[in-house]
């Protein structure tokens, strides 16, 4: 599902104009966003969380030459699903 697909959702579930339903997907997004950059974590409950990872710096091979190159240090977002939307998604 795209972003624009699910504007479109919550404007057909809901009533809403395809700017509100687009204002409240973008603020989730940002809210989303803006905690992960002051390092804080989001969890939906029952959907799952998102948090940050830390990576420290190794010293990598570039695949063409093999040459060891320093590659630094890194802070990712990282999504790790909930219970219930695993349970959901994995049905045999």
């Amino acid at each position: 599902m795209t972003k624009a697909e699910l504007v479109e959702a919550l404007k057909s579930e809901n009533g809403f104009t395809r700017e509100q339903a687009a204002r409240v997907v973008g603020l989730f997004f940002e809210s989303v966003t803006s905690s992960l950059e002051k390092g804080e974590r989001v969890e939906i409950r029952g959907f799952g969380s998102f948090a940050t990872k830390d990576y420290k710096p190794y010293i990598g091979r570039n695949p063409k030459t093999g040459e060891a190159v320093k590659v630094s240090g890194k802070k990712l977002p990282f999504f790790r699903c909930g219970k219930e939307l695993r349970g959901r998604v994995d049905i045999h």
